[in-house]
């Protein structure tokens, strides 16, 4: 068991495949080799095309946003006339207590 104990062991990160140094003795880190850089794109045209289609779908969106603000106004109005009709249309009734149900 003494054996074991002053051995260092290499570990790779099941997250980000990264190698660790652990020692054996005391169960800390010893060293840490970070995983290799993943390239996201492979040439710089298509970063500059996932970029050009990232600017269109803002702009898409915002122009969505624009045309829902105008007409929020009228949606509104057709909400409170749709609730106004249903408080007319309900009975007057009293609302029930908990007190009047005993």
């Amino acid at each position: 068991m003494a054996k074991n104990k002053d051995k260092t062991f290499e570990v790779a990160c099941p997250d980000c495949g990264a190698m660790l140094k652990i020692d054996g003795a005391t169960g800390l880190v010893v060293s840490h080799t970070p995983a290799p850089y993943k390239r996201t794109f492979e040439d710089l045209e298509t970063a500059a095309q996932a970029m050009r289609e990232h600017d269109e779908r803002a702009e898409s969106i915002f122009r969505q946003s624009v045309d829902a603000e105008k007409n929020k106004t009228d949606l509104l109005e057709k909400r409170f006339a749709e609730a106004l009709r249903k408080a007319k249309d309900a009975p007057d009734a009293k609302p029930f207590r908990e007190i009047d149900l005993d």
